[in-house]
């Protein structure tokens, strides 16, 4: 594959960094699903000193972030975007993105030489295998963080990964496009990408439920400002998960303690048992992380196991 692509970047004879916008051969971009995640990589490649020029967005909402964040971008039909665009930007829900593919290809837009770029994490380059087949390039860019809509999305852009997968020929594009959007580059192969957005999901999905049901069972003991509390011991728990592994592991599972344990588990009983389903769950798989560590000594573990046990 030959990706018939402007370059993404250019130095002045002067040595002078040139402004975004005046740098040559920039890519016109267009957005179909512009929610948070399309509009705040639109404003990135922007900055970047590519031009968008025209998305599609469904809801009343997405309508008036694009009118907000990117004003020079019209609002079109998905195929009207596709034909206006160097760079096509599909940013839609996961399950939707094959059909969208798909049906891209079935009414024959003009997508050869076009880059065309999704951003899930669930999905490398064969799910675009369609627009592949029509002369398409496609990339698959999937930024780390978790959008919420407000200003500070594109700032959050900043030095955080991309799970990226490309055709061999295509990444240095992808690498640079990368890049111009703040972000660093990590190179997940197609095979492995739901084990990666598995990972990603439940690391950060699974938190925000995790934080929410310890909040609401300190307000069901009274506590008024649960968020306050947890603040700084959750804080120091994540800084020593992401530094030390394992060996940040503090609290009961990993003393043996059954008996505190043996305690929790009656109490959430009562108080949340949705919670402590979850709480067994994960107490289950703590034990095993800290006994395969050696913090934990195969007769505490037992013990532990045998409360656990439904």
């Amino acid at each position: 594959m030959d990706p018939h692509v402007p370059p993404l970047s250019a130095t002045p004879g002067n040595g002078a960094e040139p402004r975004p916008e005046d740098r040559p051969a920039r890519l016109s971009v267009g957005i179909v699903g512009a929610g948070r995640v399309g509009t705040a990589l639109g404003v990135a490649l922007a900055r970047a000193g590519h031009r968008v020029v025209a998305a599609a967005a469904v809801s009343d909402r997405s309508r008036l972030r694009v009118r907000d964040r990117l004003p020079d971008a019209a609002l079109v039909a998905p195929q009207e975007v596709v034909e206006a665009a160097d760079l096509v930007l599909l940013t839609v829900p996961d399950d939707a993105l094959p059909d969208l593919a798909a049906g891209l290809a079935g009414v024959e837009v003009p997508v050869a030489g076009r880059l065309v770029v999704h951003t899930s994490g669930r999905y490398g380059t064969d799910v675009l295998e369609p627009v592949t087949r029509a002369g398409g390039l496609p990339l698959a860019l999937h930024p780390v963080m978790t959008f919420t809509g407000r200003p500070d999305d594109v700032s959050r852009l900043t030095g955080i990964a991309f799970g990226v997968t490309a055709p061999e020929p295509l990444r240095p594009v992808a690498e640079a496009l990368v890049l111009e959007m703040g972000g660093e580059p990590a190179w997940i192969p197609e095979e492995r990408r739901p084990l990666y957005h598995a990972a990603l999901a439940g690391g950060a999905n699974h938190l925000v439920t995790l934080v929410v049901e310890a909040m609401d069972l300190l307000r069901a003991v009274g506590v008024a400002e649960p968020g306050r509390m947890l603040g700084p011991l959750l804080g120091a728990s994540l800084d020593n998960a992401l530094r030390l592994g394992i060996d940040g592991l503090t609290g009961p599972v990993a003393r043996g303690d059954a008996g505190t344990v043996a305690d929790h588990v009656r109490e959430l009983g009562r108080e949340s048992p949705e919670g402590r389903r979850a709480y067994v769950a994960l107490a289950r798989l703590t034990a095993d992380r800290a006994l395969g560590a050696g913090m934990l000594k195969p007769e505490d573990a037992a013990r532990l196991l045998e409360v656990l046990a439904d």
